[in-house]
């Protein structure tokens, strides 16, 4: 039990002693027994504060610490740091958060603020009496790490990964990488392709010593825990023999006699593909694959090509890994039937069609065996939805959309563009293709939130109706060849690793950071990152620095051979156990298992697995679990405190 408690009351500039009489405060909890010192302090994470309880601290011989400043989320690591710079164990340190829950919150009643922040240094206090010493836990760590997903933030993450030293294991669902980058043609706003920088990143990961590319793949298990994950891998086959030399002359042939047609989801369903398929000749890796789900096994393409073995089975990996990165990408956002005319009106289309139109015409510009000359831009379809599922932006559909006009005017000739939009957001430098679309001859015309255009039928097209705000709700009619909707980012559809890895989700439905700025690439599941627009809506350059942002974390957690865990744990009196098996079903993170213990079986903790949620203490019908730094005597002498 602790009797010599620091006490230091923040003002925060003004932020807490505007509102909160910090004085007050201090006379109050000066009282205590227990308390040796108090003090109030203009900032409490200035260097020269940060010095002073330090020296405080050494001087006093203090046994506890308590700051009364802003939520620890911001400063618990910074006053850990303080004790242990004076030699205190800082689990013997309470941050009490007084302004975030006092000034803040109650900036309107001063008074109640201040008793209200009287009470809770007073129950940190008496936290802080109960507290005991802990060390952080140590285990040890495989320096390998898998990562989910072979799009650009994947292999980019991969390359840097390998570079700092790392094991990767490259995990990709589909038989081909490159993600959505491999169906972009040209990209804004360096013009580069698609296809060349996935053909870049590539061949950087095929002459990576320490880079395993598994396509195919996908994650369909994990046990173990951060540092020792054991992750299963199913593996589809090809059906192509690995060492297949493409011959394109002799593919192409296969492709005529292969009877099986399908539609093809590289090009969104513009075009057909067969059953053998490779999404262009230069994709990677350059063995084409069987779809064995539309496959008849006819056999046809046997008597041509050697190199096809249906004997090929699905087989299953097992990998070791410290520590996970999750890099699935997105999926475009599919417009609902009759939503802006698409599919009740001809000509209607979606931007990710759009793009792959005019990657399959070449000279001219034809859609349904009909030349293009007019061409409309419907903005935020699937985005910004005042009444749907969808109320964030996707931020880089206006860009997208703006150069994919340019685009298609520089590449046909007598090409007028559209652009229907809320408002654009050309964020950053791409403000520039904005203006130079204005400036070539695009109209852009901007609805209303709540009056958005009518898509009807004009007998050889779309023809839009929009009430311009531009012109102060001017009814405008434009009969178009062809309407674009520009769709926004989704998560993607299949999602099973979210549940194997009990990755969070958001309110947007993306996976979920611990902070957006503290921790933008952590998740609560300790070893499990997240990166790319798997995450959250992002262009290329964005998704390619939180894969880095990822690998870095991912290598500084497990390159050393040991990690380091939070002692903030649950403990299970194993003499108090009955096993009624409570606990297990709760625990979010599969931390509680099953042992023999004393003739009996009872439930045990994986420290390793643990987050200290606590939500197995109040389902224990014996009270044989206690939360450390937690614990009961802890929690009622704070609420003895409060009332």
């Amino acid at each position: 039990m602790k009797n010599k408690i620091g006490v230091y009351i923040c003002q925060c500039g003004s932020n807490i002693s505007d509102y909160v009489d910090v004085e007050k405060v201090k006379e109050i909890v000066s009282s205590e027994d227990i308390v040796f010192l108090s003090k109030t302090t203009m900032f409490a994470c200035a260097d020269s504060t940060q010095k002073e309880i330090a020296a405080d601290i050494a001087e006093q011989n203090l046994d506890g610490l308590v700051v009364a400043s802003c939520s620890p989320k911001l400063h618990l690591d910074t006053f850990r740091n303080v004790a242990i710079r004076a030699d205190l164990n800082p689990y013997n340190y309470v941050q009490v958060n007084i302004r975030e829950q006092c000034s803040w919150a109650h900036s309107d009643k001063p008074k109640d603020a201040t008793e209200k922040a009287i009470k809770l240094v007073l129950a940190g206090i008496h936290r802080v009496k109960h507290s005991v010493a802990l060390e952080k836990l140590k285990i040890s760590s495989e320096n390998t790490v898998v990562v989910v997903g072979a799009g650009i933030a994947g292999m980019r993450s991969a390359i840097e990964l390998a570079d700092m030293g790392s094991q990767v294991y490259l995990i990709e669902r589909e038989h081909f990488v490159g993600g959505r980058t491999s169906q972009w043609n040209e990209l804004f706003t360096t013009g580069e392709s698609g296809r060349d920088v996935v053909s870049s990143l590539y061949k950087q990961i095929k002459s990576h010593s320490d880079i395993t590319l598994f396509t195919g793949a996908e994650v369909v298990s994990k046990g173990g825990s951060v540092g020792n994950f054991n992750i299963e891998v199913k593996i589809t086959p090809r059906y192509i023999k690995p060492q297949c030399e493409l011959d394109m002359d002799k593919f192409e042939k296969v492709l005529e006699i292969c009877p099986i047609e399908v539609e093809d989801e590289f090009n969104f369903g513009l075009t057909k593909r067969k059953a053998i398929y490779k999404n262009y000749p230069s994709e990677f890796p350059e063995i084409p694959a069987i779809d064995d789900k539309n496959c008849n096994r006819c056999g046809k393409c046997l008597e041509l090509c050697p190199d096809i073995d249906f004997g090929q089975k699905v087989e299953t990996l097992n990998l070791k890994a410290g520590a996970i990165l999750i890099t699935t990408g997105f999926d475009p956002y599919e417009p609902k039937e009759g939503e802006f005319g698409y599919k009740t009106v001809d000509s209607v289309i979606t931007l990710q069609q759009m793009k792959r139109l005019i990657e399959l015409n070449d000279k001219e510009l034809i859609y349904n065996g009909k030349k293009i000359n007019k061409v409309g831009f419907i903005y935020c379809v699937g985005s910004r939805q005042p009444d749907g599922d969808n109320k964030y932006c996707s931020r880089y559909c206006c860009t997208s959309a703006i150069y994919t006009g340019t685009v298609v005017r520089e590449k046909y000739k007598n090409i007028q563009n559209f652009h229907f939009n809320r408002g654009i957001r050309t964020y950053g430098k791409q403000e520039l293709l904005y203006h130079d679309a204005s400036e070539n001859g695009d109209v852009f015309l901007q609805f209303y939130n709540d009056s958005t255009p009518a898509i009807t039928s004009n007998g050889t097209g779309p023809k839009v109706t929009i009430e311009d705000f531009l012109t102060k709700g001017k009814e405008i009619e434009v009969n178009l060849d062809l309407l674009v909707l520009v769709t926004g980012m989704v998560p993607r559809k299949e999602r099973n690793i979210a549940d194997i890895l009990k990755i969070p989700i958001g309110r947007d439905k993306f996976y979920n950071e611990i902070h957006p700025k503290l921790r933008p690439v952590e998740t609560v599941i300790d070893g499990v990152h997240i990166a790319g627009a798997c995450q959250s809506p992002k262009n290329i350059t964005e998704s390619v620095k939180s894969a880095l942002s990822a690998a870095a974390k991912a290598n500084s957690l497990i390159s050393k051979g040991e990690i380091e865990l939070e002692p903030t744990l649950a403990v299970i009196d194993k003499s108090l156990c009955k096993s009624a098996g409570e606990c297990i079903k709760i625990c979010p993170y599969d931390a509680i298992t099953t042992v023999e213990y004393d003739g009996k079986t009872v439930s045990e903790v994986n420290k390793s697995s643990c987050k200290g949620c606590g939500m197995c203490i109040p389902v224990c019908p014996e009270n044989a679990i206690q939360l450390i730094g937690y614990t009961d005597i802890e929690i009622e002498s704070m609420i003895e405190a409060l009332i």
